[in-house]
């Protein structure tokens, strides 16, 4: 991308921090994408199922892509008119709020490793109990059973924490407390909502899931809106006090750059996992289906919830095909090796490698590859990848229909999966209704811009943000409803033998 000339013009940055890379975004005032700065950083994986992040190399890789793309493309910190933060949710980050230092590795979202305490919660009869409150189930998936187990774990870190020497918070607290130098220890609504510890209906931390999980409540941050000013950057890292302007969680910060603003809308991100999330209005909608209730975003005295289904396996699985199967040498090739056949010939593979999130919510589940034949090969086991995770969406999506009590009109896709034309044809197929990718895919960093804008009057409402939404290609579907039908069926079949597989005795 060629570099942007000094000038007046201001922009929003948006801080991108999400699974498996840090990213720093520019927005002008049309919506356009001007510049992007992106650095990975690594994972570990200590045991079967654990997944952890070192919360230090998370800060310094989001800050140097912040600086990297105000520098290389000579912007001065000053035509920065507001910074919002996305954030891959429920990673748990525990630091000492005097050195502001990590006690432990963050216990990355994925992580399994409380499946067992989630269980015993639920034998215990609480699981009613969460899941009125808080939207959520009882799943190792979400930050408050990871706190939990890090106060159990670290020696003398629960006598610390009951002191108020320590702060918890998931990674936009960690990166709003690093950028303005421990002043705002906060988080927003819709990252509070994956905690197992928010009631999303009084919007408050809870006192009795607190005492069900022990966690003390000096813990916790502040909750403030998703769009407001909650305090300027330290000017040491930019160059400029910038208005910290906007918090969000990656995933409600998509649906809002996918502008998914009125009850019904929906849109997927085919990110390191897929997650489909539709617009349930000013209301908490409970699922009846095994999805979530969640909160999307708060500004302007008004609150609107979401209906989520969380995909643990997207684009993480072409990822273990590269790098943990050497089956191709990039991500990229994925859609030319599976292209080559016109279906997986009967394979099918079920990416449980973390467990199976929405509508199974199986931490026992392990992966699985079936059907193969001696006619088996590369492309019919790339085309089940991709195919794997179309179903997986799919699943959700009925699921999300069946809930909200009408079909959907048309799904927004965003995520670097949706550059496939391969899978998003073979999803509007599964689905029977259009898919739709806008032309801007980084819709992520696009909400977290969308909220900071808003906050300080760059954007002026949600009718100007519409506006903005272009389109770069619609995929119909093309097959019938006996096809989706039979399609679904073979992929339930396959499930079925990867639940439970690995469950404790």
């Amino acid at each position: 991308m060629p570099a942007i000339a000094a000038t007046d013009k201001q922009y929003v940055l948006a801080l991108d921090q999400g699974t498996t890379s840090s990213r720093a975004i520019l927005f002008d005032r049309a919506g356009r994408l001007c510049a992007v700065s992106q650095q990975p950083f690594a994972q570990s994986y200590p045991q079967p199922g654990w997944v952890e992040q070192d919360a230090g190399e998370i800060w310094q890789s989001q800050l140097a892509v912040a600086r990297a793309v105000l520098r290389d493309n000579g912007i001065g910190a000053g035509q920065i008119a507001a910074l919002g933060i996305a954030n891959q949710r429920e990673t748990t980050v525990l630091w000492d709020r005097r050195s502001g230092v990590p006690l432990a590795p963050a216990i990355v979202w994925q992580d399994r490793r409380t499946a067992g305490p989630c269980a015993a919660l639920a034998e215990a009869g609480a699981e009613d109990l969460f899941a009125g409150r808080t939207g959520l189930r009882l799943d190792p998936y979400f930050s408050g059973t990871k706190l939990a187990w890090l106060l159990d774990h670290i020696p003398g870190a629960r006598g610390r924490a009951e002191k108020g020497e320590l702060a918890f918070g998931t990674v936009d607290s960690w990166l709003a407390w690093k950028l303005t130098g421990g002043r705002a220890h906060v988080t927003d609504p819709s990252n509070a909502s994956r905690t197992l510890l928010f009631d999303i209906h009084r919007q408050c931390w809870d006192a009795e899931l607190l005492a069900r999980l022990a966690i003390p409540a000096g813990l916790l941050p502040r909750v403030v809106d998703s769009s407001g000013v909650v305090e300027s950057i330290d000017a040491d890292w930019l160059g400029a006090a910038i208005p910290l302007a906007a918090l969000a969680g990656d995933q409600q910060a998509a649906t809002f750059g996918q502008v998914c603003l009125r009850p019904g809308m929906a849109k997927n991100t085919y990110g390191t996992g897929c997650f489909v999330l539709m617009n349930a209005g000013r209301q908490a909608q409970p699922s009846r289906h095994r999805l979530l209730s969640t909160i999307g975003w708060r500004y302007a005295g008004q609150t609107t919830y979401l209906l989520e289904g969380s995909v643990f396996m997207g684009g993480a699985l072409i990822q273990w095909l590269r790098d943990g199967l050497g089956m191709i040498a990039s991500s990229a090739e994925i859609e030319g090796l599976a292209a080559a056949v016109p279906d997986s010939g009967g394979v099918y593979l079920v990416p449980a490698h973390t467990g199976l999130g929405a509508p199974y919510w199986d931490p026992y589940a392990r992966g699985a590859l079936l059907g193969l034949s001696r006619g088996s090969g590369r492309p019919q086991i790339a085309r089940a990848a991709l195919e794997a995770i179309a179903f997986q969406s799919a699943e959700v999506l009925l699921a999300m229909e069946q809930d909200a009590g009408h079909r959907l009109a048309e799904l927004r896709v965003d995520g670097g999966a949706a550059a496939n034309n391969l899978l998003l044809q073979f999803q509007a197929d599964l689905l029977g209704v259009p898919v739709v990718r806008p032309q801007i895919t980084e819709t992520t960093a696009l909400g977290a811009a969308y909220l900071a804008g808003l906050a300080v009057g760059f954007w002026q409402d949600e009718a100007e943000l519409s506006a903005l939404w272009q389109v770069d290609r619609r995929f119909e579907p093309g097959r019938s409803a006996d096809w989706r039908a039979n399609a679904l069926a073979g992929w339930q079949r396959a499930v079925q033998r990867a639940l439970h597989w690995a469950e404790a005795d």
